[in-house]
């Protein structure tokens, strides 16, 4: 059984990220960017990239440091505490695991462009409103040596800032991935307005042309590299959102030790003592939750759906309780626009839906456990 504490490695690696983002991404640093109409920060990606971070799953052969899920968690968590908008998840954590899938010559070049920094990654996958891998209208057509693809993907994260968009499209021989450049003729990005922020985007397809290198592993074996890369995004996003519960609470606790009534502060109030205590509880079983699935990635991947899916249902209900709680304790300043409450509400709303929402990846654990 793996042990559910941070190894001093990941410990260090925690310490050196919170440092950094205190410094270089706080809240604040996501509200100057809504306020300016910024969906990215290049030059703060690029310092990502310097610090090794956006090579954490990238083989060193690569350029990466091929440090593994566990750390690659361990970065997100840190990321979502303090609300950083970055593709780290679509990039470094999706993609990077999709092409280390493949490894041939193109995706090593992708692979050593995610590590430097140079490559920001796409995954269109869902067609609907809900997370949806088994649903598939996107359409490729055999051409000659190549394909024609048509059809709709939504919600896609990382949509407008994408160099490559990796497409899942029906083809006669099945599901597969294909590898399509956002600039082809016949894509279109609809930039979407999301309330906490996100860069994301509607991407039609048009009668897309691509050759048949564009496909990435086998015809119709889209799922052998898109299932662990989807475990990897889903074990990050719970860790993202882990993080974020946590910076809602220490900025929930930091208010009840500083507001006062009645000539004392709100905190030496028995009743929100023991909300603050049951919150901090959930937050460290979840905590766990990711670490477990972090661990099984890096030591039995093949076997990690259940543990992954576990840390993203928790991940998702301890988000939801951290921002009500921290609203709700905050009372009437928590509802607005002037305090940073409502950040971390939006960014927990949308973190909810993607890659499964909390039914999706309850229905997982319920099968797996012969429900």
């Amino acid at each position: 059984m793996a042990k559910l504490v941070r190894t001093d490695e990941e410990t260090m690696l925690a310490d050196s990220a919170r440092g950094f983002l205190d410094e270089n991404a706080p809240v604040s640093h996501l509200r100057r960017m809504r306020d300016a109409g910024q969906i990215f920060d290049r030059t703060l990606w690029k310092q990502m990239a310097e610090m090794g971070w956006t090579g954490i799953l990238v083989p060193e052969e690569c350029g990466g440091s091929a440090m593994g899920h566990s750390a690659a968690c361990v970065l997100a968590g840190e990321m979502g505490r303090t609300l950083v908008q970055s593709p780290f998840i679509s990039t470094a954590v999706i993609g990077a695991t999709v092409y280390a899938s493949v490894m041939d010559t193109r995706s090593r070049d992708a692979l050593a462009a995610i590590a430097s920094g140079d490559m920001i990654v796409a995954l269109a996958m869902d067609e609907n409103a809900k997370f949806d891998p088994e649903r598939i209208d996107t359409k490729a057509e055999k051409v000659g040596n190549g394909y024609r693809i048509s059809g709709t993907k939504r919600l896609v994260l990382g949509g407008v800032s994408a160099d490559r968009l990796m497409v899942l499209a029906q083809t006669e021989n099945g599901p597969t991935l294909f590898e399509i450049s956002p600039d082809s003729q016949g894509v279109a990005r609809d930039g979407l307005q999301m309330i906490d922020s996100t860069d994301a985007a509607d991407i039609r397809l048009d009668a897309v042309e691509v050759d048949g290198d564009a496909v990435l592993g086998a015809l119709g074996g889209a799922m052998d590299v898109l299932e662990p890369a989807l475990r990897a995004g889903q074990a990050a996003l719970a860790a993202e959102m882990t993080g974020l519960a946590g910076g809602a609470m220490a900025m929930t606790v930091a208010y009840l030790k500083d507001r006062k009534q009645f000539g004392v502060p709100i905190g030496a109030f028995q009743a929100l003592q023991h909300r603050a205590a049951h919150l901090w509880c959930e937050c460290e079983v979840t905590a766990s939750a990711v670490l477990n699935a972090g661990r099984l990635l890096d030591e039995d991947p093949d076997n990690a759906q259940m543990a992954v899916s576990l840390a993203k249902a928790r991940a998702t209900d301890t988000a939801q309780l951290a921002v009500r709680e921290g609203v709700q304790m905050h009372g009437g300043i928590g509802m607005t626009d002037a305090f940073d409450m409502g950040f971390f509400m939006k960014r927990a709303r949308v973190a909810a839906e993607w890659l499964g929402d909390y039914g999706y990846h309850a229905n997982i654990v319920a099968q797996a456990r012969g429900f």
